[in-house]
C-alpha cells in the first residue's frame, strides 16, 4: 500500500488528520517535525509527503526543497493556516504538487492525495519498464557519465545494491558519496525502511553513545528516560556512517563488536538488542593510510569493507564534464522554476577546460549560478530565438568544444570518438574558429 507522511507540529492537528485519512483507507505514518522524513523518502519511496509550512526547525518550503533534491517526482503537498497569495505561488514555482489552505475537509485533502499517489504510481511503473527495457534508469540519471569509469561504478552498484554487504563508498570531498549510498540502500529490499545517516565528525563528544547506542533512563545525569539510539531507530533499515575516518578511535572498538554481532545494548542496560541492518560507510581519506598512522583500526577496516565502491573525481571523468554540467543546469532550471535555457557553447567548452577540485558539488554551484542569473554569460544564453541551422552549428561546435577540451586538445582521440575523419575536424574546428591549444593545465597534457 503506498504511503503518506504527515507532518505538523501540533499534535492535535496531526492526529485528527491521520484518523480522517485512515478512514478513507490510507496509510498514515505522522511526525512532529520535518527533518525525520528525509530518512524515508528515496527514488523508491511509493508515496506522498504531506506537510505544514509553518514549523519551528525545518519548515514545508525547506522540506520541499530537500525532497526535491532526493527525488524530483516526489509529490508534496503543502498545508497552510495562513492565506498568501505569494507563498502559494512561490511554492508552485519551487515544485510543490498541491498547496491547500486551512481549515479543509477531508475528503478534499483525501481527494488530493489519491490523485498525486497515482501521479507516483505512474513515475515508479515507467521507471521500471525503462529500466527493463535497456534505457537509462534511475542510477544512471542519478549517476550520469560515459566514461569506463562511471560505466564500471554503476555496474557494481546495481551488484551490490540487491545484497545485504556492508559497503565502503570511497572517493573525494563532492564526488557524491552520499547520492551513492542513497542509490545503495534505495536498490536494496531494505528501501522501505529508514536510511538514518550519522555524520561521524560532528558526534557530541560528550554523547556519542547515547546518540548510537541510546540509553535507560538514569544512566547519566540529565537521562529523564529512556531513548532509542540512531542504531535502533534504523532496525531494517540501512546505517549511513558519513566520513568514518573521523570517528573516534575509543568509540571504533565498540562499533566494531556492532559490526560483528549485529547486537547493541543501551547504556544503564545490560539486555542485548539484535539489530537487523545495513552499514554503508564514506570516507575521503585513504584509510589504510590511517590505520599505519595509528588512527584507525584495521581489524574495523577489514570487517567493514565487505564491499568497496571507488567514486572517481571528475579529474577521473573529464569527458563527462560537459554532460553532467548540463544535466545540472536543468536540474537548477527545475528547482529555482525558470525556463530551460540553452547554454552557449563557450560556456560549456569554459566548464569543460576548467579543474573542479569541489567535484561535482562545485560543478553543481556552478549551475546554479547561471540559472540564477550570477554569471555573465548568462545574457549570451538568453540572447534573441536562433533559426534551426544556427542551433544545430552551436550544438556542433558545443560537442567538438567539449570533446577537445576533455582531451586536453590531443586530436586523435577526438576524431575517433567523434567518428570523422581528421580532415574533417580541422576543417570544422576552422569553421567554429576552435582551437586546440585552449586554456588547459599542464596536468590535462601530461594525462
Amino acid at each position: 500500500m503506498s504511503r503518506i507522511l504527515l507532518i505538523d507540529d501540533e499534535e492535535e492537528m496531526r492526529r485528527s488528520s491521520a484518523q480522517a485519512l485512515e478512514l478513507f483507507g490510507m496509510e498514515v505514518d505522522t511526525f512532529a517535525s520535518a527533518e525525520p522524513v528525509l530518512e524515508r523518502v528515496g527514488y523508491s519511496f511509493d508515496g506522498v509527503v504531506v506537510s505544514d509550512i509553518r514549523m519551528p526547525g525545518m519548515d514545508g518550503m525547506t522540506l520541499l526543497q530537500r525532497v526535491r533534491e532526493l527525488d524530483a517526482e516526489i509529490p508534496v503537498i503543502l498545508l497552510t493556516g495562513h492565506a498568501d497569495v505569494q507563498l502559494a505561488v512561490t511554492a508552485m514555482r519551487a515544485g510543490v504538487y498541491d498547496f491547500l489552505e486551512k481549515p479543509f475537509t477531508a475528503q478534499h485533502l483525501a481527494g488530493i492525495i489519491r490523485r498525486a499517489m497515482d501521479r507516483r504510481g505512474l513515475v515508479l511503473e515507467n521507471r521500471r519498464l525503462r529500466a527493463v527495457a535497456g534505457k537509462r534508469d534511475d542510477i544512471e540519471a542519478r549517476l550520469p557519465g560515459r566514461t569506463q569509469v562511471m560505466v564500471d561504478l554503476r555496474y557494481s552498484l546495481r551488484a551490490i545494491g540487491a545484497t545485504d554487504a556492508d559497503t565502503l563508498v570511497i572517493g573525494e570531498t563532492g564526488v557524491g558519496k552520499e547520492v551513492v549510498a542513497r542509490a545503495l540502500h534505495d536498490i536494496s529490499a531494505r528501501a522501505d525502511r529508514p536510511l538514518i545517516a550519522i555524520n561521524c565528525a560532528a558526534l557530541p563528544e560528550n554523547l556519542i553513545e547515547s546518540e548510537l547506542f541510546g540509553h535507560e533512563a538514569g544512566a547519566f545525569p540529565g537521562a529523564i528516560r529512556p531513548r532509542y539510539g540512531k542504531f535502533e531507530h534504523a532496525r531494517g533499515g540501512t546505517i549511513l556512517l558519513d566520513e568514518i575516518g573521523s570517528m573516534p578511535f575509543d568509540l571504533q572498538a565498540k562499533f566494531l563488536r556492532v559490526l560483528q554481532e549485529r547486537v547493541i545494548s543501551r547504556l544503564g542496560s545490560n539486555e542485548v538488542v539484535p539489530l537487523d541492518v545495513r552499514f554503508i560507510a564514506t570516507s575521503k581519506v585513504d584509510l589504510e593510510a590511517e590505520v599505519a598512522a595509528g588512527r584507525f583500526r584495521a581489524d574495523l577496516l577489514y570487517r567493514l569493507n565487505v564491499a568497496t565502491l571507488h567514486v572517481p573525481s571528475l579529474a577521473q571523468r573529464r569527458a563527462d564534464i560537459p554532460l553532467l554540467f548540463l544535466q545540472l543546469v536543468r536540474e537548477a532550471s527545475a528547482r529555482y522554476g525558470r525556463a530551460d535555457m540553452e547554454v552557449p557553447p563557450d560556456v560549456i567548452a569554459e566548464v569543460a577546460s576548467r579543474n573542479w577540485p569541489g567535484n561535482v558539488r562545485e560543478l553543481r554551484n556552478a549551475a546554479d549560478r547561471l540559472v540564477l542569473g550570477l554569471d555573465p554569460q548568462r545574457d549570451e544564453a538568453q540572447s534573441e530565438p536562433q533559426r534551426l541551422a544556427a542551433k544545430v552549428a552551436a550544438y556542433e561546435r558545443s560537442v567538438i568544444a567539449s570533446a577537445l577540451a576533455a582531451h586536453a586538445g590531443r586530436i586523435r582521440p577526438v576524431y575517433e570518438m567523434l567518428g570523422i575523419s581528421r580532415k574533417t575536424l580541422y576543417e570544422k574546428m576552422q569553421k567554429y574558429d576552435l582551437d586546440k591549444k585552449m586554456p588547459f593545465t599542464d596536468d590535462d597534457y601530461a594525462a
